[in-house]
């Protein structure tokens, strides 16, 4: 690459400074313009509540990051970032008093999932012994040729069943909850065509790099990847929100992890009139009611196999859980919605002064949706956790607005860049992938592939077409 070429990063989220480091690898004089004060979008850590309490303001838990194919190649532990596991990735607490809780290793989780152990290990293992390959083939553009067909053939007759499909080869509710939490991750309703590859991808990794933090929170894997940055001669510059490209220095690339929406207002003179109307149609999926919470003491779990895990999924059985997606899926709010809950500061003491708490939860919610879900979310906390109000220091809560306020990416609280039906899988946000109609300018955001999650494949995608594009002028 020639020494004179500069190009522009429009959002220090992962996936922009994802395309920073790969565009500064190639040799390119990087800038990044963030909006807001810090970097990170959504995987940011900052005292929301109380002082001394570091919450993360989006992303929470990291299996992907952990998984990350690029990530996993940066030195990002010399940069500070340090994973940390809980001993178990995951519980789901039922209404009985006990837990039905993921054990990381996958023959303990076969033993602790009694009559359904086999079937689950059945599931999970030709793809837990090849998470690698297989992360290499889901983290990149689709439709594409695949490097390993068998393993893609096989995982292709389940991804694109729903999760209801999978869940009947469980003989017990227990699993059949278990999964459905995985499922309801997708945002699609548990009867949806590609709402079990979600389920999968999410359970997977548990088996295999664990569902980890990072110490001190998201922040640290912003962190650690603009401290790389810097090494490379790159540069991030906060607190300048770019309203249109006028106001950026001279670049023969331009990326932007931004939504399409934001494109269109960015770069709408620069586009042409076919390729706008494309963005245009580009459809957000259901946003998110989220509480942060700064706690007294740990949260009183019936179950107390709970505390074993950093996440926990709350909706009781598949069917309540899967009602509740339907639920949100067309337009409407859930009386018990499916909630996550993230209790990092009981396996990293940084989060929260001496002998004190944080947790995390938010429930789906209509995109948009300004409706108070507070007493609804706190009563499924309060179900499974009786006297978990008694303990609450002080909440901060965020409906879709506030948390598109924070973070304009999040339209309407779409935490995921787009809804994730089978049209968005193959053409995200459209059959260009990353490429626009202007040459020098693309798009790298989590509405491109692979999708949402702390994973920077999109921004590594992106600027590797980005580069061919250039090279062959």
């Amino acid at each position: 690459m020639p020494s004179a070429s500069k190009a522009c990063v429009i959002g220090a989220g992962s996936n922009g400074l994802a395309a920073a480091i790969v565009l500064a690898q190639a040799g390119m004089q990087v800038e990044v313009f963030e909006a807001e004060t810090s970097p990170g979008g959504a995987a940011r850590t900052m005292e929301l509540t109380l002082p001394g309490f570091l919450h993360d303001f989006g992303s929470a838990v990291h299996p992907m990051a952990a998984s990350s194919p690029f990530f996993s190649a940066l030195p990002l532990r010399e940069h500070g970032l340090e994973w940390i596991h809980s001993p178990a990735p995951l519980a789901h607490p039922l209404d009985d008093g006990t837990a039905v809780v993921l054990e990381r290793d996958l023959r303990n989780a076969e033993l602790s999932l009694g009559h359904d152990g086999k079937a689950w290990r059945n599931l999970m293992q030709p793809f837990v012994d090849h998470w690698r390959e297989l992360a290499g083939e889901v983290l990149r553009p689709l439709p594409a040729i695949p490097t390993h067909p068998w393993l893609m053939a096989r995982f292709g007759l389940i991804a694109f069943l729903p999760a209801t499909a999978i869940a009947r080869r469980f003989k017990t509710d227990r699993t059949r909850a278990l999964f459905a939490g995985f499922a309801a991750h997708s945002f699609l309703a548990l009867d949806e065509p590609l709402s079990a590859a979600l389920g999968m991808l999410m359970a997977i990794p548990a088996h295999v790099v664990g569902w980890p933090i990072p110490r001190r929170g998201a922040q640290s894997i912003t962190d650690a990847l603009c401290s790389y940055l810097s090494t490379l001669g790159g540069r991030v510059v906060t607190s300048s929100r770019i309203d249109s490209f006028t106001a950026l220095p001279g670049c023969d690339l331009i990326l932007c992890d931004v939504s399409p929406l934001q494109l269109l207002n960015i770069a709408g003179e620069r586009l042409s009139k076919r390729f706008k109307a494309q963005l245009a149609r580009f459809r957000y999926g259901p946003g998110v009611f989220k509480v942060d919470y700064a706690l007294r003491e740990p949260i009183p779990w019936k179950a107390q196999e709970c505390l074993r895990a950093a996440t926990v999924h709350l909706g009781g059985s598949f069917e309540e859980i899967a009602a509740s997606e339907q639920a949100v899926r067309h337009g409407r709010h859930a009386e018990r919605p499916f909630v996550l809950l993230a209790q990092p500061s009981l396996f990293d003491p940084t989060r929260a002064p001496a002998g004190k708490h944080t947790a995390w939860a938010y429930c789906h919610v209509p995109n948009g949706s300004r409706v108070d879900m507070l007493q609804q979310t706190e009563n499924q906390i309060e179900r499974f956790a009786p006297g978990f109000r008694e303990i609450i220091l002080t909440r901060r809560v965020f409906n879709t607005a506030d948390l598109e306020a924070m973070d304009a990416n999040l339209i309407g609280g779409d935490i995921a860049g787009g809804v994730l039906d089978l049209r968005h899988f193959l053409f995200r946000p459209t059959w260009r992938h990353y490429a626009t109609s202007d040459k020098s300018l693309y798009i790298c955001s989590a509405s491109t592939p692979p999708g949402g999650s702390v994973h920077g494949m999109c921004g590594y995608h992106a600027a590797r077409r980005a580069l061919r594009h250039l090279s062959r002028g």
